[in-house]
Protein backbone atom coordinates (compact mmCIF):
# COMPACT_ATOMS: atom_id res chain seq x y z
CA UNK A 1 0.00 0.00 0.00
CA UNK A 2 1.54 2.79 -0.93
CA UNK A 3 2.17 5.19 2.07
CA UNK A 4 3.57 9.31 1.68
CA UNK A 5 3.95 12.10 4.42
CA UNK A 6 4.15 15.76 4.60
CA UNK A 7 5.56 17.53 7.23
CA UNK A 8 5.49 21.24 7.84
CA UNK A 9 8.82 22.81 10.23
CA UNK A 10 9.09 26.32 11.23
CA UNK A 11 12.56 27.75 10.19
CA UNK A 12 14.29 30.04 12.38
CA UNK A 13 17.42 31.35 12.83
CA UNK A 14 20.34 31.20 15.47
CA UNK A 15 18.79 33.57 17.56
CA UNK A 16 15.42 31.30 17.66
CA UNK A 17 13.80 33.71 15.78
CA UNK A 18 11.60 33.12 12.78
CA UNK A 19 12.90 32.87 9.34
CA UNK A 20 12.31 32.42 5.68
CA UNK A 21 13.56 28.97 3.95
CA UNK A 22 15.15 30.81 1.32
CA UNK A 23 17.48 28.14 0.11
CA UNK A 24 16.34 25.33 2.25
CA UNK A 25 13.44 24.86 -0.16
CA UNK A 26 15.68 24.35 -2.77
CA UNK A 27 17.08 20.86 -1.50
CA UNK A 28 15.53 18.57 -3.35
CA UNK A 29 11.96 17.88 -5.34
CA UNK A 30 10.26 17.56 -2.00
CA UNK A 31 10.80 20.71 -0.12
CA UNK A 32 9.17 23.49 -0.73
CA UNK A 33 7.98 26.80 1.06
CA UNK A 34 4.51 26.82 2.36
CA UNK A 35 1.30 29.52 1.96
CA UNK A 36 3.48 31.67 5.12
CA UNK A 37 7.30 33.17 5.30
CA UNK A 38 9.08 30.83 7.58
CA UNK A 39 6.98 27.73 6.87
CA UNK A 40 9.08 24.98 5.29
CA UNK A 41 7.35 21.42 4.10
CA UNK A 42 9.29 18.63 3.69
CA UNK A 43 7.58 15.53 1.89
CA UNK A 44 8.23 12.06 0.71
CA UNK A 45 7.13 10.21 -2.52
CA UNK A 46 4.97 7.50 -2.46
CA UNK A 47 6.54 4.39 -0.58
CA UNK A 48 5.80 0.89 -0.77
CA UNK A 49 6.45 0.13 2.81
CA UNK A 50 6.47 1.57 6.41
CA UNK A 51 10.35 0.48 6.02
CA UNK A 52 11.00 2.21 2.71
CA UNK A 53 8.91 5.31 4.33
CA UNK A 54 10.74 5.67 7.17
CA UNK A 55 14.40 5.71 5.22
CA UNK A 56 12.96 7.85 2.67
CA UNK A 57 12.22 10.34 5.37
CA UNK A 58 14.77 10.05 7.52
CA UNK A 59 17.36 10.37 4.23
CA UNK A 60 15.23 13.37 2.81
CA UNK A 61 15.30 15.29 6.33
CA UNK A 62 19.23 14.78 6.72
CA UNK A 63 19.57 16.64 3.99
CA UNK A 64 17.72 19.66 4.90
CA UNK A 65 19.05 19.64 8.28
CA UNK A 66 22.98 19.43 6.54
CA UNK A 67 21.67 22.58 4.17
CA UNK A 68 20.32 24.41 7.09
CA UNK A 69 23.64 24.09 9.52
CA UNK A 70 25.33 25.44 6.60
CA UNK A 71 22.99 28.45 6.49
CA UNK A 72 23.18 29.23 9.91
CA UNK A 73 19.13 27.76 10.39
CA UNK A 74 17.36 25.00 12.30
CA UNK A 75 13.97 23.20 11.91
CA UNK A 76 11.48 23.55 14.35
CA UNK A 77 8.52 20.36 15.12
CA UNK A 78 5.77 22.71 16.79
CA UNK A 79 2.33 22.76 15.86
CA UNK A 80 2.74 26.55 16.49
CA UNK A 81 5.59 28.67 17.22
CA UNK A 82 4.62 29.41 20.59
CA UNK A 83 4.62 33.11 20.74
CA UNK A 84 6.37 35.30 17.75
CA UNK A 85 5.59 38.58 16.03
CA UNK A 86 2.97 38.78 13.43
CA UNK A 87 3.16 36.00 10.68
CA UNK A 88 2.44 37.31 6.96
CA UNK A 89 1.39 34.94 4.28
CA UNK A 90 3.37 34.98 0.88
CA UNK A 91 1.73 36.83 -2.00
CA UNK A 92 -0.73 34.11 -3.80
CA UNK A 93 -4.41 34.21 -5.35
CA UNK A 94 -5.74 31.58 -3.12
CA UNK A 95 -4.64 32.80 -0.41
CA UNK A 96 -6.29 36.29 -1.15
CA UNK A 97 -9.30 34.64 -2.28
CA UNK A 98 -9.88 32.65 0.85
CA UNK A 99 -9.39 35.84 2.75
CA UNK A 100 -11.95 36.93 1.23
CA UNK A 101 -14.44 34.44 2.07
CA UNK A 102 -13.02 33.51 5.42
CA UNK A 103 -12.34 37.09 7.19
CA UNK A 104 -9.64 37.76 9.44
CA UNK A 105 -10.26 34.25 11.30
CA UNK A 106 -7.99 32.92 8.70
CA UNK A 107 -5.51 34.46 9.95
CA UNK A 108 -5.34 31.53 12.85
CA UNK A 109 -4.11 28.80 10.08
CA UNK A 110 -0.98 31.53 9.56
CA UNK A 111 0.36 29.84 12.78
CA UNK A 112 -0.04 26.41 12.81
CA UNK A 113 1.78 23.91 11.08
CA UNK A 114 1.04 19.79 10.96
CA UNK A 115 1.25 16.63 9.27
CA UNK A 116 -0.55 15.33 6.63
CA UNK A 117 -0.07 11.42 6.08
CA UNK A 118 -1.43 9.97 2.27
CA UNK A 119 -2.54 6.52 2.06
CA UNK A 120 -3.07 4.39 -1.18
CA UNK A 121 -6.93 4.56 -1.91
CA UNK A 122 -8.13 1.03 -1.39
CA UNK A 123 -11.44 0.31 0.24
CA UNK A 124 -12.26 4.05 0.37
CA UNK A 125 -15.27 4.09 2.59
CA UNK A 126 -13.70 1.97 5.58
CA UNK A 127 -10.64 4.44 4.85
CA UNK A 128 -12.38 7.35 5.19
CA UNK A 129 -14.66 6.33 8.22
CA UNK A 130 -11.36 4.53 9.94
CA UNK A 131 -9.02 7.69 9.67
CA UNK A 132 -12.40 10.00 10.97
CA UNK A 133 -12.73 7.62 14.02
CA UNK A 134 -8.50 7.86 14.38
CA UNK A 135 -9.00 11.62 15.13
CA UNK A 136 -8.26 11.43 19.06
CA UNK A 137 -4.51 9.59 17.54
CA UNK A 138 -3.60 13.61 17.41
CA UNK A 139 -3.28 13.25 20.72
CA UNK A 140 -0.26 11.27 20.61
CA UNK A 141 1.45 14.32 18.87
CA UNK A 142 0.58 16.71 20.12
CA UNK A 143 3.57 19.60 20.13
CA UNK A 144 2.52 23.27 21.14
CA UNK A 145 -0.32 23.94 23.67
CA UNK A 146 0.18 27.94 23.05
CA UNK A 147 -1.03 30.38 20.15
CA UNK A 148 0.63 33.87 20.73
CA UNK A 149 2.27 33.33 24.07
CA UNK A 150 -1.46 31.96 25.55
CA UNK A 151 -2.19 28.66 26.49
CA UNK A 152 -5.46 27.50 24.88
CA UNK A 153 -5.36 23.68 24.51
CA UNK A 154 -3.14 20.38 24.09
CA UNK A 155 -3.29 21.39 20.64
CA UNK A 156 -3.14 24.58 19.69
CA UNK A 157 -3.11 23.89 15.93
CA UNK A 158 -5.93 21.72 15.86
CA UNK A 159 -8.12 24.02 18.54
CA UNK A 160 -7.38 27.27 16.40
CA UNK A 161 -8.18 25.75 12.99
CA UNK A 162 -11.24 23.87 13.99
CA UNK A 163 -12.81 26.41 16.79
CA UNK A 164 -11.32 29.61 15.70
CA UNK A 165 -10.13 29.73 11.71
CA UNK A 166 -13.20 27.67 10.65
CA UNK A 167 -15.62 28.47 12.99
CA UNK A 168 -18.04 30.22 10.56
CA UNK A 169 -17.22 27.51 7.83
CA UNK A 170 -17.55 24.69 10.22
CA UNK A 171 -18.29 21.83 7.04
CA UNK A 172 -14.64 23.25 5.94
CA UNK A 173 -12.36 22.69 8.78
CA UNK A 174 -14.33 20.32 11.16
CA UNK A 175 -14.43 17.06 11.71
CA UNK A 176 -17.48 15.52 9.52
CA UNK A 177 -19.44 12.44 9.90
CA UNK A 178 -18.93 9.15 8.56
CA UNK A 179 -19.58 8.13 5.49
CA UNK A 180 -21.92 4.90 3.90
CA UNK A 181 -20.10 5.90 0.28
CA UNK A 182 -17.31 7.68 -1.68
CA UNK A 183 -20.62 9.52 -3.04
CA UNK A 184 -22.26 10.43 -0.57
CA UNK A 185 -18.73 12.03 0.33
CA UNK A 186 -18.29 13.29 -3.04
CA UNK A 187 -21.66 15.47 -2.30
CA UNK A 188 -20.81 16.65 0.39
CA UNK A 189 -17.21 18.07 -1.15
CA UNK A 190 -19.80 19.76 -4.27
CA UNK A 191 -21.89 21.17 -1.59
CA UNK A 192 -19.19 22.95 0.04
CA UNK A 193 -16.99 23.96 -2.98
CA UNK A 194 -20.84 25.97 -3.70
CA UNK A 195 -21.04 27.22 -0.18
CA UNK A 196 -17.56 28.53 -0.83
CA UNK A 197 -18.40 29.81 -4.53
CA UNK A 198 -20.70 31.36 -3.28
CA UNK A 199 -19.07 33.25 -0.40
CA UNK A 200 -17.00 34.13 -2.49
CA UNK A 201 -18.69 35.92 -5.81
CA UNK A 202 -20.46 37.51 -2.91
CA UNK A 203 -17.20 39.22 -1.65
CA UNK A 204 -16.68 40.25 -5.06
CA UNK A 205 -14.15 37.60 -6.13
CA UNK A 206 -14.76 36.64 -9.64
CA UNK A 207 -16.04 33.32 -10.45
CA UNK A 208 -13.11 32.45 -13.12
CA UNK A 209 -11.08 33.14 -9.88
CA UNK A 210 -12.22 30.97 -7.96
CA UNK A 211 -12.40 28.14 -10.69
CA UNK A 212 -8.87 28.74 -11.31
CA UNK A 213 -7.59 28.03 -7.70
CA UNK A 214 -10.18 26.16 -6.61
CA UNK A 215 -12.06 22.34 -7.03
CA UNK A 216 -14.04 20.44 -4.77
CA UNK A 217 -11.37 18.22 -3.59
CA UNK A 218 -9.28 20.48 -2.12
CA UNK A 219 -11.98 23.63 -1.21
CA UNK A 220 -11.72 22.58 2.49
CA UNK A 221 -9.15 22.26 5.47
CA UNK A 222 -10.65 18.71 7.26
CA UNK A 223 -8.95 16.31 9.21
CA UNK A 224 -9.93 14.11 6.20
CA UNK A 225 -9.27 14.66 3.04
CA UNK A 226 -10.00 12.28 -0.53
CA UNK A 227 -7.44 13.39 -2.86
CA UNK A 228 -8.11 12.61 -6.53
CA UNK A 229 -4.89 13.62 -7.52
CA UNK A 230 -2.42 10.89 -5.97
CA UNK A 231 -5.09 9.16 -5.48
CA UNK A 232 -4.89 8.85 -1.79
CA UNK A 233 -7.01 9.41 1.81
CA UNK A 234 -5.22 12.05 3.46
CA UNK A 235 -4.74 12.17 7.36
CA UNK A 236 -4.22 15.91 8.21
CA UNK A 237 -5.04 15.69 11.81
CA UNK A 238 -1.84 15.43 13.36
CA UNK A 239 0.37 18.50 14.91
CA UNK A 240 3.92 18.63 13.17
CA UNK A 241 6.13 16.83 15.76
CA UNK A 242 9.61 15.03 16.09
CA UNK A 243 10.08 12.18 13.50
CA UNK A 244 10.49 9.15 15.44
CA UNK A 245 6.86 9.79 16.73
CA UNK A 246 5.41 10.84 13.39
CA UNK A 247 6.83 7.28 12.15
CA UNK A 248 5.72 5.38 14.68
CA UNK A 249 2.18 6.89 14.44
CA UNK A 250 1.97 6.02 10.90
CA UNK A 251 3.08 2.47 11.20
CA UNK A 252 0.18 2.34 13.78
CA UNK A 253 -2.20 3.49 11.19
CA UNK A 254 -0.89 1.69 8.16
CA UNK A 255 -1.83 -1.48 10.31
CA UNK A 256 -5.12 -0.30 10.51
CA UNK A 257 -5.28 0.35 7.21
CA UNK A 258 -3.93 -3.14 6.43
CA UNK A 259 -6.40 -4.58 8.73
CA UNK A 260 -9.49 -2.93 7.07
CA UNK A 261 -8.21 -5.02 3.46
CA UNK A 262 -8.95 -8.05 5.28
CA UNK A 263 -11.87 -7.80 7.75
CA UNK A 264 -15.15 -6.33 8.19
CA UNK A 265 -15.82 -3.12 9.33
CA UNK A 266 -18.37 -2.10 11.74
CA UNK A 267 -20.14 1.06 13.29
CA UNK A 268 -21.57 1.05 17.11
CA UNK A 269 -24.65 2.29 17.06
CA UNK A 270 -23.92 4.61 20.31
CA UNK A 271 -25.28 2.32 22.77
CA UNK A 272 -21.72 1.22 23.85
CA UNK A 273 -20.74 5.06 25.07
CA UNK A 274 -16.79 6.08 25.47
CA UNK A 275 -16.15 2.01 25.92
CA UNK A 276 -17.05 1.94 22.04
CA UNK A 277 -14.51 1.33 19.54
CA UNK A 278 -11.53 -1.93 18.67
CA UNK A 279 -9.08 -2.84 16.44
CA UNK A 280 -8.67 -6.83 16.09
CA UNK A 281 -7.64 -8.99 13.65
CA UNK A 282 -11.16 -10.58 13.76
CA UNK A 283 -12.67 -7.32 12.98
CA UNK A 284 -12.63 -3.21 13.39
CA UNK A 285 -15.40 -1.79 15.20
CA UNK A 286 -15.44 2.06 15.30
CA UNK A 287 -17.42 4.34 17.79
CA UNK A 288 -20.43 5.86 16.59
CA UNK A 289 -19.73 9.72 15.34
CA UNK A 290 -20.81 11.51 18.59
CA UNK A 291 -18.15 9.23 20.66
CA UNK A 292 -15.71 9.94 17.62
CA UNK A 293 -16.33 13.52 17.87
CA UNK A 294 -16.24 13.96 21.62
CA UNK A 295 -13.21 11.93 22.13
CA UNK A 296 -11.18 13.64 19.25
CA UNK A 297 -12.44 17.16 21.43
CA UNK A 298 -11.09 15.68 24.44
CA UNK A 299 -8.01 14.82 22.70
CA UNK A 300 -7.51 18.18 21.80
CA UNK A 301 -8.12 20.20 25.00
CA UNK A 302 -6.38 17.26 27.53
CA UNK A 303 -4.32 15.07 25.00
CA UNK A 304 -3.13 11.79 27.14
CA UNK A 305 -4.24 13.73 30.41
CA UNK A 306 -7.51 12.33 29.69
CA UNK A 307 -8.35 9.18 30.68
CA UNK A 308 -10.96 8.02 27.92
CA UNK A 309 -9.17 8.81 25.09
CA UNK A 310 -6.09 7.12 26.38
CA UNK A 311 -8.33 3.82 26.79
CA UNK A 312 -9.92 4.24 23.68
CA UNK A 313 -6.47 4.80 21.36
CA UNK A 314 -5.65 1.63 23.80
CA UNK A 315 -8.42 -0.40 22.63
CA UNK A 316 -8.38 1.32 18.79
CA UNK A 317 -4.51 -0.60 19.15
CA UNK A 318 -2.35 1.87 19.10
CA UNK A 319 0.58 1.49 21.70
CA UNK A 320 -0.17 4.77 23.57
CA UNK A 321 3.15 4.16 26.37
CA UNK A 322 5.05 4.52 23.52
CA UNK A 323 4.79 8.43 22.86
CA UNK A 324 5.67 11.67 24.47
CA UNK A 325 4.16 14.74 23.04
CA UNK A 326 6.15 17.78 23.05
CA UNK A 327 3.21 19.32 23.96
CA UNK A 328 3.24 17.91 27.65
CA UNK A 329 6.50 18.51 28.26
CA UNK A 330 6.22 22.02 27.29
CA UNK A 331 2.85 22.79 28.78
CA UNK A 332 2.47 24.44 32.58
CA UNK A 333 2.29 28.25 31.83
CA UNK A 334 -0.71 30.15 30.58
CA UNK A 335 1.85 32.55 29.38
CA UNK A 336 4.80 32.00 27.25
CA UNK A 337 7.12 35.56 26.26
CA UNK A 338 8.64 36.21 23.31
CA UNK A 339 12.17 35.83 24.98
CA UNK A 340 10.67 32.22 26.37
CA UNK A 341 9.50 30.94 23.08
CA UNK A 342 12.64 31.78 21.02
CA UNK A 343 14.26 29.87 23.50
CA UNK A 344 11.59 26.70 23.59
CA UNK A 345 12.24 27.17 19.56
CA UNK A 346 16.11 26.13 20.03
CA UNK A 347 15.60 23.68 22.45
CA UNK A 348 12.99 21.91 19.94
CA UNK A 349 14.95 22.26 17.00
CA UNK A 350 17.83 20.68 18.72
CA UNK A 351 15.32 18.03 19.95
CA UNK A 352 14.83 17.29 16.13
CA UNK A 353 19.08 17.40 15.10
CA UNK A 354 19.15 14.48 18.11
CA UNK A 355 16.09 12.57 16.83
CA UNK A 356 16.86 12.40 13.26
CA UNK A 357 20.85 11.40 13.80
CA UNK A 358 18.85 8.49 16.06
CA UNK A 359 17.09 7.12 13.37
CA UNK A 360 19.71 7.67 11.18
CA UNK A 361 22.21 4.86 12.84
CA UNK A 362 19.35 2.67 13.13
CA UNK A 363 18.26 2.82 9.30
Amino acid sequence: MNTSIEVEYWVIDDDGDLTAPESLADVSEYTEREFVEPLLELKTPPCRSVAELRETFVEQLGGVLAAARRADKGLVPLGTPINCDGIERRPGERGRIQKAVIGSDFDYANYCAGTHVHFEQRNVTDQLNALIALDPALALVSSSPYYQGERVANSARAHCYRKQGYADFPRHGQLWNYVESVGEWSRRLERCFEEFEDEALAAGVEADAVAEHFAADDVVWTPVRLRDEMPTVEWRSPDAALPSQLLGLVEELYGVMETLHHTNVEIDDGDNGTEAGHVTNEGVRLPDYDTAFDLAGAAIRNGLESTPVVNYLDRMGVSVPDYHPIATQIDGRQYVTKSDARELRLECAGRLESDVERLAATN
